[in-house]
């Protein structure tokens, strides 16, 4: 059975897309506290524009997306961070020329308190102990699993009550894919809620609770992550893994 815990992000017929191509058709979503829930799908489903709605990095045309009761079309992707909703998109964005550390502490940059500030930096690194070793070496010279710690650490930097995370394991080797959904899992034990974009569907389903299917723009399956996974024709129908 599903949680019932709160729902805390809810997405009511939500369109959107890029000028006049409109990549999401009604889609209604929910995530409840302290789920991990997948969003699934093949590539160009909308799983990434989806994402880029709820975090204010796109506009949606249409619906409703509430975040904590709260509505959120219509605000600023840096009002909806400070909300507590932090989103690490696809690709990493690791700043050039900054240092580790210094690309961590731009994620704590409205932060106000500087305790809070050293506490979640010390969060970081202990979660990630590479990152704390290497923190003043240019970020964009980590390899791909360590730029992706570094997203991850930055995205914490915010505090985030629900963290957005999209394709993590992406370009990384199997062994740091398994490495990098550990951590996903260990984040979701300390109480932070996830909604995650995974092309792995596997070990998408493996580590959610809840999933939902993506096809063209609409949500065309969902269910209890368990009950997905184990239905073969539903993951070689849908997700290509």
């Amino acid at each position: 059975m599903r949680s019932e815990a709160p729902v805390v992000l809810t997405l009511t017929g939500l369109e959107a897309g890029y000028g006049r191509i409109r990549a999401l058709h009604g889609i209604d979503l929910e995530v409840r506290a302290g789920e991990v829930v997948t969003l699934l799908g093949a590539n160009g489903a909308g799983k990434t524009t989806t994402l880029k709605a709820i975090s204010g990095l796109i506009r949606p045309t249409a619906g409703s997306i509430k975040f904590e009761g709260q509505e959120l079309i219509g605000k600023k992707a840096s009002d909806i961070a400070r909300m507590g909703m932090v989103h690490v998109p696809e690709g990493r964005h690791v700043l050039r020329g900054l240092s580790v550390r210094e690309n961590l502490e731009l994620g704590g940059f409205t932060v106000a308190d500087p305790a809070v500030r050293r506490q979640r930096l010390e969060h970081a690194f202990s979660l990630f102990p590479i990152l704390e070793e290497r923190q003043h070496q240019d970020g964009s010279l980590l390899s791909g699993g360590e730029q992706q710690m570094l997203a991850i650490g930055r995205a914490l930097m915010h505090g985030p009550r629900l963290l957005l995370l999209d394709e993590p394991s992406m370009g990384l080797a199997p062994k740091l894919v398994l490495e990098t959904f550990r951590i996903i899992k260990e984040l979701n034990k300390t109480g932070v809620t996830i909604l995650l974009v995974e092309q792995n569907a596997r070990l998408a389903l493996k580590l959610a609770s809840f999933g939902y299917v993506l096809e063209t723009g609409r949500i065309r399956l969902s269910g209890e992550a368990a009950a997905l996974a184990a239905d073969n024709s539903i993951v070689e129908a849908y997700l290509g893994a």
